[in-house]
């Protein structure tokens, strides 16, 4: 599979990583968009948000939770979004969720 998200999960291309546990890893983005924003992914590959279960939907909430906690934004706030398709302006076609924060976001999301 030549998929850059499993690649830099499976240690074959460097990525800065945050945080991992048995089902997800997470790292840093490399154009971030706040201070803080990390991405998240199930280690499992699926392509987007419609391919996945209530199991990896779980394990990746409880990612999203213990690296808001790691980064100090889980008291302030943050944003979680996932990007879905070519009009969602999905870049790369592995499950990832964006977490963002460390400032105030834009009461906009275009």
């Amino acid at each position: 599979m030549d998929c850059l998200f499993c690649k830099i999960i499976a240690g074959e291309i460097p990525g800065n990583k945050v945080y991992e546990d048995e089902y997800t890893y997470a790292f840093w983005d490399i154009n971030p968009q706040a201070p803080v924003h990390v991405l998240i992914v199930p280690k499992k590959h699926m392509e987007n948000v419609l391919e996945c279960d209530a199991e990896t939907a779980a394990h990746l909430t409880d990612a999203i939770r213990a690296v808001a906690r790691q980064e100090g934004v889980d008291k302030t706030g943050f944003r979680a979004i996932t990007n879905c398709g070519e009009d969602g302006c999905q870049s790369v076609k592995h499950l990832h969720v964006h977490l963002l924060g460390g400032k105030k976001l834009s009461e906009t999301m275009d």
